[in-house]
């Protein structure tokens, strides 16, 4: 896969007592439309020290061009509706983050 040059980096924070029942409607509901409009994620994480009830994920992307296409075919995929729909409630609010790579620092990330 490769150190991806652009990164998306989500952080949903949730209702509180709630993520379970977030993280199940985000596997049934939202995996299959990502991974096939997105792709592979690099990670999900949820918080442990500092702000809490926080759903992260990563994804990452070879240019901002290829994040939009991507992205669009998220959006208009037919059945994301379906998810934003069963997880509206459950979403307190969310953070996305385009973060960039750093030229000559590969050699120190573990692949």
């Amino acid at each position: 896969m490769g150190i991806k040059p652009l990164i998306d980096h989500r952080i949903y924070t949730i209702t509180p007592r709630r993520m379970g029942e977030f993280i199940d409607i985000f596997q049934r509901l939202a995996m299959p439309i990502l991974k096939e409009t997105l792709g592979s994620p690099l990670g999900f994480y949820t918080s442990l020290v500092g702000p809490q009830n926080q759903f992260v994920h990563l994804w990452g992307y070879d240019s901002l061009a290829d994040y939009e296409r991507r992205c669009a075919a998220r959006d208009s995929h037919p059945a994301f509706a379906e998810y934003l729909a069963a997880s509206g409630h459950l979403i307190v609010a969310q953070e996305t983050r385009l973060i960039r790579s750093i030229n000559g620092f590969d050699d120190w990330v573990a692949s």
